[in-house]
């Protein structure tokens, strides 16, 4: 079982692997695709991801949680994983002849596009990346996508010439998810025995897999079902805008998802052996390091995004500056929310609360975006995406209330929340009146070097016990080396 920290930086760069791919060639698809057709893929994409999602049901934190508390028993942990693992295979089977059936016979428009998603709903019946997760073997998946991501962007300059090449663009999309899967699957043998589950042990999985589908599904609505409103109540332009501004918006959101993934199993395993103590010690510092790191994400990218917006996708895209602005917003109550989820809610099996409190944030995405994306097209999908994460996050807080200091949590992320609001309107008024390049870097070191000072400040004035105990770290690696 290996260090938090050293985890947390597996899973960083796990999370910018998966995002690499995006980020390297969404320049060179935005100019060679434009905003419809990239509304196109975009669009297919999320329907696609519905039946995904419901072959996957909640296995993600299910098997993550059910398989970290068994993880030091190889015979528990191998019944436990081959037991949830047969039930989404059976799923991914249903779901995957389901699609067919949808592209075959319901879909009248962008029929071979549709058709070729089918390879990345097939990739459920291979995806065990919440196994390792579970066992915070973080390696192996980082070995995996080092390999198939870098590969995916090869093909993709190589093959992807013209408007034309969607149907190439979105066949090594698809197929680099299924290979991605594939690859991580001789790891497996070393983790566990081969066994074959009962019926009964199967289907004892369901239930609690059911209660954790139905907030997987709510979160779907405000992540999935926005580009899917979009594209019904407005046009594929307004859609491609909006997904290439959400694409930008998953590095803070990778980032801050990683130490969620890092602390469920450790969370999970530390549950089953009900220590309070250790528990709160460790949410405590996560909502801490969180309320540092979220501000600076969100206000430094909304802050910059005038800049980067059209260097990084060009000039035809500079509707997605408002968007992006806008979205930026969502990453703070993200971050509050994804601790007390995957460190409280989960891991004491709190799944009633979880639930409610997503299909809150569903509702209220949902009515948000009936009113306005009729009117607003894409902006009004970023107002449904912000009010939806508040909702999520301020509902969580007030029913965790009573075991977790709240208080205390907001007094130490306000002082940090501030800084961050600052810094965004000195990157906006600031120009330094050179070429847009030299403009972005000094907007990203001023940003950078002002709320580290800041924060420096605060936490010498609010948190000289963690400055101090960083200090003697470094001290006794200084001693060690």
């Amino acid at each position: 079982m290996g260090s938090i920290k050293k985890n947390f930086i597996y899973n960083i760069i796990y999370q910018m692997l998966v995002l690499i791919l995006p980020l390297i060639t969404t320049p060179y698809i935005s100019r060679v695709f434009g905003a419809e057709n990239i509304g196109i893929y975009s669009y297919t994409y999320s329907v696609a991801y519905y039946f995904v999602l419901i072959a996957m049901l909640g296995v993600n934190n299910y098997g993550n949680r059910s398989c970290a508390r068994v993880r030091d028993e190889r015979e528990k942990l191998s019944q436990t994983f081959w037991s949830i693992y047969f039930l989404q295979l059976i799923l991914s089977v249903i779901c995957t002849l389901s699609y067919l059936i949808y592209a075959l016979l319901i879909v009248k428009n962008n029929f071979i596009i549709t058709l070729l998603q089918t390879f990345y709903v097939i990739s459920t019946a291979f995806d065990i990346n919440w196994f390792f997760f579970s066992l915070e073997k973080f390696k192996v998946t980082i070995a995996r996508n080092l390999f198939v991501k870098l590969f995916t962007i090869l093909m993709i300059f190589l093959m992807v010439k013209s408007k034309n090449s969607l149907c190439i663009y979105t066949a090594i999309m698809s197929l680099g998810t299924l290979l991605s899967q594939l690859v991580v699957w001789p790891f497996l043998k070393s983790e566990v025995d081969f066994y074959t589950p009962k019926a009964k042990e199967m289907l004892g999985h369901l239930k609690p897999n059911l209660i954790l589908f139905v907030p997987a599904v709510a979160v779907s609505l405000y992540k999935y079902m926005d580009k899917i409103m979009i594209g019904l109540m407005s046009d594929m332009s307004q859609e491609g805008y909006f997904a290439q501004a959400e694409k930008i918006l998953q590095i803070p959101l990778g980032i801050i998802s990683a130490l969620g993934t890092v602390m469920l199993p450790r969370m999970s395993n530390i549950a089953e052996k009900y220590d309070i103590k250790e528990s709160v010690k460790l949410i405590d510092k996560s909502m801490l390091f969180i309320s540092f790191l979220a501000p600076a994400l969100a206000f430094g990218l909304a802050g910059i995004s005038s800049t980067f917006i059209p260097l990084f996708l060009g000039d035809g895209y500079t509707l997605c500056i408002n968007i992006l602005t806008g979205l930026s917003l969502s990453v703070l109550p993200v971050a509050w929310a994804n601790i007390i989820r995957t460190q409280y809610l989960i891991p004491y099996k709190k799944d009633t609360v979880y639930l409610y409190t997503v299909a809150l944030g569903a509702v209220v995405n949902f009515i948000v975006n009936g009113l306005l994306i009729g009117s607003l097209g894409a902006m009004g999908a970023v107002v449904g995406t912000v009010f939806a994460e508040m909702s999520v996050a301020i509902s969580q807080t007030f029913m965790v209330r009573k075991a977790l200091p709240v208080t205390k949590y907001l007094k130490d992320f306000t002082p940090f929340f501030i800084a961050g609001a600052v810094m965004f309107v000195i990157l906006r008024k600031v120009d330094f009146g050179a070429n847009p390049y030299v403009e972005l870097l000094g907007k990203i070191g001023l940003g950078a070097g002002f709320y580290t000072a800041v924060s420096f400040v605060i936490m010498e004035i609010s948190h000289k016990g963690v400055l101090n105990e960083l200090a003697n770290g470094f001290r006794k690696k200084e001693k060690m080396l």
